[in-house]
């Protein structure tokens, strides 16, 4: 983990979540790209994106919140 940025792959095995929860999450503006890759992959800063995916996880399995729910906690 020590690159600059992490591909949804890369951060998706990181994490332990699907690469479409990854997107998903993004979409919906809970998780936020750093910027795109020539190749036009997404990019995330390793530290703020792992730790907010788990916060978000939590969230969702712990507290048994909705998105709309998270949505308004994270912003």
């Amino acid at each position: 983990m020590n690159k600059r940025f992490l591909k949804i792959g890369e951060l998706s095995r990181i994490v332990g979540v699907l690469p479409s929860t990854i997107n998903f999450y993004t979409n919906e503006g809970l998780l936020k790209e750093v910027k795109r890759s020539q190749g036009g992959y997404r990019l995330y800063e390793p530290k703020y994106a792992i730790q907010r995916l788990k916060y978000i996880h939590k969230l969702q399995k712990d507290k048994r919140l909705t998105i709309q729910e998270i949505k308004r906690i994270i912003k």
